[in-house]
């Protein structure tokens, strides 16, 4: 049986998806890549090309395929068909929910679906390097791969408190905030002149990054103690994170910069400005993204009292749930963990550990 990988939304995560999948289809063990997308605009047409030249395929809704054909786009499936063909399906619409209840959740022939990190209580959250033994083959077919921040958390979290392979985290309490860009570079909408600061509307967990981390957690079988705030900077670049960890038991400053060394997909970095990281990623990403799970600026870690771990790092972009999106299609197609592992080498080249 053919194995088809079928995006839905050609944005700031689908285009560089199905690039992704296009460029390493062979080596990811897949047949075909589709991807779907409703509106034909001018201004995407360059975009479509280019992403069709290198073998994916366009599909869309029966009443904007002539459209999309008088643009120069060879349309080669109807929605309802490409979604019936896929193997995985890959939502990166902030319709997954909704497009869960009306369509997906009555599609035979998909393994599974999968969602970003917006669209929570999709399926289970996931993160690779972070919950990866949680998933279960016979009751995960949908998946929500969360944020790039709940990524870059939980990768803090889970490298400097973790005290042995399926034990308790080694914390008392953890505190982030979140410095978020104001849009993508991609975008021209919802930016801000200022920085801005956002609500704590969660009465346990202050913003939905913490809460999100702790339901990450939670499949583990793990009750974390989290809060976050978040605050809206006038940038396009990076988000940025900072962190005070408390954990349980006692250790250094050289033992936490150790645990990030040993972390193969933490990078480490003496860069202390976004737009270095940034510019790093625009020249030796993939699509420009660096796909490490966190860049923690070595200077700033430091240890207070034995057990308060504090410092910062930088989300870089959404770089982490690309590597978590191919992840988790790729254990939809062979649940095998080693196979996974073998199937993402190909992309270990843009997982750096220095930058």
């Amino acid at each position: 049986m053919k194995k088809i990988v079928h995006i839905v939304g050609t944005g700031t995560i689908g285009e560089p998806l199905i690039g992704l999948f296009t460029d390493f289809r062979e080596k990811l063990g897949i047949d075909e890549v589709t991807f779907h997308k409703r509106t034909p605009l001018e201004s995407d047409r360059a975009k479509l090309r280019h992403l069709m030249e290198r073998g994916a395929r366009l599909a869309t809704d029966a009443d904007r395929t002539a459209d999309f054909e008088a643009m120069g786009h060879a349309v080669s499936y109807e929605k309802q068909e490409a979604l019936e063909r896929a193997t995985v399906v890959l939502d990166c619409t902030p319709a997954g929910n909704h497009n869960k209840e009306e369509i997906y959740t009555n599609l035979v022939g998909p393994r599974g679906f999968i969602a970003q990190g917006s669209e929570f209580g999709f399926g289970k959250p996931y993160a690779r390097g972070v919950n990866d033994e949680a998933l279960d083959p016979a009751n995960d077919k949908f998946l929500q791969v969360v944020s790039c921040n709940t990524h870059n958390i939980g990768t803090i979290l889970k490298t400097l408190a973790e005290q042995g392979e399926g034990e308790p985290l080694g914390l008392e309490r953890a505190i982030f905030v979140c410095m978020r860009r104001a849009n993508d570079v991609t975008q021209t909408s919802s930016f801000v002149p200022a920085p801005t600061v956002g609500k704590h509307n969660d009465p346990d967990f202050g913003t939905h990054h913490a809460r999100d981390a702790h339901s990450l957690f939670q499949t583990l079988d793990m009750d974390l103690d989290l809060f976050s705030s978040a605050v809206k900077l006038n940038t396009q670049y990076m988000h940025s994170l900072w962190f005070h960890m408390v954990l349980d038991h006692d250790t250094t400053r050289e033992k936490i910069l150790q645990r990030l060394e040993d972390n193969p997909r933490v990078a480490l970095t003496n860069k202390d400005a976004a737009n270095l990281i940034f510019s790093f990623g625009r020249d030796h990403g993939y699509y420009g993204r660096i796909l490490s799970q966190a860049v923690v600026v070595r200077p700033t870690i430091a240890v207070r009292k034995s057990r308060e771990v504090y410092g910062f790092c930088f989300t870089p972009q959404d770089g982490n749930s690309l590597l978590s999106s191919v992840a988790a299609t790729l254990w939809h197609i062979d649940p095998d963990p080693e196979s996974v592992k073998r199937r993402l080498q190909p992309l270990s080249r843009w997982i750096y550990k220095e930058i």
